[in-house]
């Protein structure tokens, strides 16, 4: 019988990947398995590491492909990641220290810098040595600047329970405050507890059942409805969920000018947020908040299919 992986790193992709990503996310050491799921139609890159597991998702959409892809996953952990982010090799090495030390925590956030599409030196400098967590102090709030790298912070849960902002109804632009702090809402690019993961997959998918055989599910915005769902499943008021990673970074996240990347229409899964947790104002008003951007996301829309056609393809 083969030995369970301790972590499972998952990938939607279009296969447009370069061949630098890919060997270097197969760099990672130990006991990993990686999985890539595909939407129909789209050719498949053959890859030989036995660690990879290609999967094609029923339909297409952001959606769909990462929910196919949590539902095959057999690691203890799980890590999403586009395939245009970079991960520490040696990441599995934090996360089996970090989980056997606090065994109840539900994610352990990876230390993540922003790199321009086109800084490829950047992209491609060597890693610093990964901490060892029995090494690292654990504070309770934002560490201090010679701190950064010897700490670990505490990540309390997401403040659901805050009242709905009046605001939020009334003003279109109104800046949201709750948000304020240091609870994470996404869910790519950090580790998380997948017996956690696992046991919302179906909430999700009932989530999604409008009337009788009609169904909505939103083609993207899928990282924060996964991180703020699980979280208002398991919620449970001041409580620390897990901690976050010194500097320097273990995840480099390859950034584009916003305007050339696709638009995406968050308040279409905020919806499925509010729906199944009604109950908490903080949902509410980021679902107000992003609706108030729906007319600006069409715009952008128009102006994004226009540019894609001139931007420059990332070299790495």
């Amino acid at each position: 019988m083969n030995e369970q992986p301790l972590l499972s790193i998952v990938t939607p992709t279009l296969g447009k990947f370069s061949n630098y990503w890919l060997e270097r996310l197969l760099k990672v050491k130990g006991n990993v398995e990686f999985v890539f799921v595909y939407p129909p139609g789209f050719p498949q890159k053959s890859v030989s590491d036995p660690r990879v597991r290609i999967i094609t998702g029923p339909y297409k959409g952001e959606m769909m492909q990462r929910f196919v892809a949590f539902l095959n996953t057999t690691g203890k952990y799980v890590l999403a990641l586009d395939d245009d982010d970079y991960v520490h090799p040696d990441v599995l090495q934090a996360v089996e220290e970090y989980f056997e030390q606090f065994p109840e925590s539900f994610v352990l956030r990876l230390r993540t810098i922003k790199i321009d599409y086109q800084e490829e030196e950047s992209i491609k400098a060597e890693w610093s040595e990964m901490p060892h967590i029995k090494d690292l102090k654990v504070i309770p709030g934002k560490p201090k600047k010679e701190e950064l790298e010897v700490t670990l912070q505490e990540l309390p849960i997401a403040p659901l329970d805050k009242a709905l902002d009046p605001r939020c109804l009334v003003l279109p632009f109104a800046e949201r405050e709750d948000m304020q702090g240091s609870h994470i809402e996404n869910f790519n690019t950090k580790v998380w507890r997948n017996d956690l993961v696992k046991e919302i997959l179906p909430d999700i998918s009932q989530s999604t059942k409008l009337m009788g055989c009609l169904t909505w599910i939103p083609a993207s915005a899928f990282d924060r409805l996964m991180g703020l769902f699980l979280q208002a499943k398991f919620y449970k008021k001041g409580a620390i969920v897990g901690h976050w990673m010194p500097q320097p970074e273990q995840i480099r996240y390859i950034d584009k000018d916003p305007a050339l990347k696709p638009p995406r229409f968050h308040v279409a899964s905020d919806v499925l947020l509010v729906r199944s947790f009604p109950q908490y104002g903080y949902l509410w008003n980021l679902f107000f908040n992003k609706l108030y951007g729906v007319p600006r996301a069409f715009l952008k829309v128009m102006k994004w299919k226009f540019l894609k056609k001139s931007m420059p393809r990332a070299k790495v």
